[in-house]
């Protein structure tokens, strides 16, 4: 439904939705997800509306569980499906858009992907990418949480 509009009101509507959750929430959820595969490599997602490569992952929706979302956000994102159930590595404050959305990361190791996603007007690009040759447009945060999964290091507090 929402891949259907122009980039541009894609944008807006990304915006206003923040702007609706500032004035309506006390609290924004979302999740990610750090989907490592046997060879080695973290899937990765390039949005219409974001700046650089992400893990993949977005908003969970009221009377949706943290779980429910990953799982959809997944499909959505990356036509992957899990097999097990994912290992949650943290909770992190995202001080990027408010100072009230946490995100829940996850670690998937087990996985199938139906097939590759194809690019729209919301995606526009996905990957699998060896952890050590990431993309140089991947942002901060992935990178961080990313390095976190791989070194066994604490999940930071912070975004």
């Amino acid at each position: 439904m929402l891949a259907q509009l122009p980039r541009p009101l894609l944008r807006l509507f990304h915006h206003a939705a923040h702007l609706w959750f500032r004035l309506a929430r006390p609290l924004t959820m979302g999740v990610r997800a750090v989907v490592l595969d046997g060879e080695g490599r973290v899937f990765l997602v390039r949005h219409s509306y974001l700046k650089g490569w992400h893990l993949p992952g977005g908003g969970v929706e009221v009377g949706e569980t943290a779980l429910e979302a990953l799982a959809r956000e997944l499909r959505e994102e990356g036509n992957i499906e899990l097999t097990d159930a994912p290992e949650l590595h943290g909770v992190h404050l995202n001080t990027f858009v408010t100072r009230r959305d946490h995100m829940l990361v996850y670690v998937v190791r087990a996985f199938r992907q139906t097939h590759a996603r194809g690019a729209d007007r919301e995606v526009v690009e996905t990957g699998f990418f060896p952890v050590d040759n990431l993309p140089e447009a991947t942002v901060r945060g992935s990178r961080a949480r990313i390095d976190e999964v791989l070194t066994g290091a604490p999940a930071s507090a912070l975004w």
